[in-house]
């Protein structure tokens, strides 16, 4: 445990040690050996990189646009550079597969690449003569000082939907990763550096839920992106509110696949499986309800339940894992609570994965539930892991009624051959993120992700425009020259 390294504050340029700060265990999810420790930084240290931030915030906004758009596109030659390093780095601390964490990379390089195109996506407007003699401009402005607050499911991917968009709108940027996966975040910031940025426009604060709280109170940061879940998005949301902040808070999920009685279930299956089981289910897009449209229960429990006993589960780092471990020890302790929970209240196990011999990581078999009702607790609330349940109707209408039941509203998907029953779904269904024959309906990034109902906080949505506008603030000058 004394060998393992002290991660460090990165704040106006420079790495800082974190002096009389307790420290955290960074294990490997897979394995459980200790892979760093990371400060539990202080609202002291949280004010250290706020005022470096807001000292470097005149200077960068007055960068011209495209000059920052330049900057970020170094970034991304020297992300693409290390996509390898990241990619094995989410690997060991966040226990996804090599195929996954790659993926992920990819996603936060087409976030930086879609940040690239502010000369464009930063225009204002303009119209001549709204009143004899006078013309209004519409312009885009840097908010000031922006805080990322990132979960632990996707270490690289979320902080590069956060940082580039907010520096090439001009703002500076304080990223506060999850204390479970902050070697990806410790590699970010090097790359900030190594790209150009100047001094104390990117800053990185390691530490809980006392850094969270020092960052959505403190005066001098003018906006919050979050990305975590449900209850931690409400308190983000409601405290950085309160405290004046403009706030974007993405939160927790239960998303349902309508399986049609017509679907394709030798390719439909394949991307069922994947959605709620890929990384091992702890991602905010994961199918977590399939719906089966009678009479298709029969046939696609059995064809899901032959996956599911398929299914390699093992270390992350092995080309032959489907599915690797759960972040934590509390958290796997959780799902199998769920898992326990699922079978009281009646529900059918109707496939159960085997959980590897050896390793002392952090592995929940992979679990299907067939007969689910829609009221229980299994069907209706995040369990974040490997477990699908299928719930049985008789109809199109009451699949889409049993989805838009559930508070929340992130993503679902239909399942079918008829170009008829997907409109009506897709008009229908209380879900930001829509999928037609696709089991993870996840927007590219320069649209925006759209949570809807208890799956978001906020007006203005993550990537994309929305992005652009939450980033940003509009200024109208109206003008006469005598």
């Amino acid at each position: 445990m004394t060998d393992a390294p002290v991660l460090e504050n990165y704040v106006d340029g420079a790495w800082t040690p974190v002096g009389g700060a307790d420290l955290l265990d960074v294990p490997d999810p897979s394995t459980g050996a200790l892979l760093a420790r990371v400060p539990r930084s202080r609202a002291i240290d949280v004010d250290s990189a706020v005022a470096a931030a807001r000292r470097a915030f005149p200077a960068w906004r007055d960068v011209p646009v495209a000059d920052r758009a330049r900057r970020i596109l170094a970034l991304r030659q020297l992300i693409e550079a290390a996509a390898e390093e990241l990619a094995r780095s989410v690997v060991r601390e966040n226990g996804k597969t090599i195929g996954e964490a790659r993926g992920s990379v990819r996603r936060g390089i087409e976030a930086v690449e879609f940040a690239a195109s502010a000369p464009t996506t930063l225009q204002g407007a303009f119209l001549e003569d709204v009143t004899p003699g006078v013309d209004t401009t519409l312009l885009r402005q840097p908010v000031g000082v922006v805080a990322g607050i990132t979960p632990f499911n996707f270490p690289v991917m979320i902080p590069l939907w956060m940082a580039p968009l907010a520096l090439v709108c001009g703002n500076t940027f304080l990223l506060k990763p999850s204390e479970r996966v902050p070697l990806s975040a410790a590699i970010l910031a090097r790359l900030f550096g190594e790209a150009g940025f100047p001094a104390g426009t990117f800053n990185l604060v390691h530490g809980d839920a006392a850094a969270v709280n020092a960052i959505l109170e403190h005066p001098g940061i003018d906006a919050v992106s979050f990305v975590g879940s449900a209850p931690t998005a409400r308190h983000v949301y409601t405290t950085a509110a309160a405290h004046g902040k403009r706030v974007q808070a993405l939160a927790g999920a239960k998303n349902h696949l309508i399986v049609m009685p017509d679907a394709d279930l030798e390719r439909s299956v394949p991307a069922i499986v994947a959605s709620a089981f890929g990384q091992s289910g702890e991602r905010c897009l994961a199918g977590s309800v399939v719906v089966a449209v009678e009479p298709v229960g029969d046939p696609l429990v059995e064809r899901l339940a032959e996956s599911v006993r398929h299914l390699a589960m093992g270390p992350a780092d092995a080309a032959a894992t489907d599915v690797g471990p759960v972040i934590r020890a509390d958290h796997r302790a959780r799902i199998l609570q769920w898992i326990e929970s699922g079978v009281a209240e009646g529900a059918t196990v109707a496939a159960r994965g085997t959980v590897p011999e050896g390793p002392a990581g952090f592995y929940v078999p992979p679990v299907l539930f067939d007969r689910v009702r829609p009221e229980m607790a299994i069907a209706q609330e995040e369990i974040f892991g490997p477990v699908l349940s299928v719930i049985r109707v008789p109809s199109l209408d009451e699949a889409i009624q049993v989805a838009n039941r559930a508070r929340f509203g992130n993503a679902a998907a239909i399942f079918t051959r008829d170009g008829k029953a997907a409109r009506e779904f897709a008009h229908r269904i209380e879900a930001g993120m829509v999928g037609v024959n696709i089991g993870v309906p996840a927007p590219a990034a320069y649209f925006p992700f759209v949570g809807w109902k208890g799956s978001f906080y906020g007006d203005l949505h993550a990537t994309g425009r929305d992005a652009i506008e939450f980033y940003t603030r509009k200024k109208v000058v109206t003008t006469r020259w005598f």
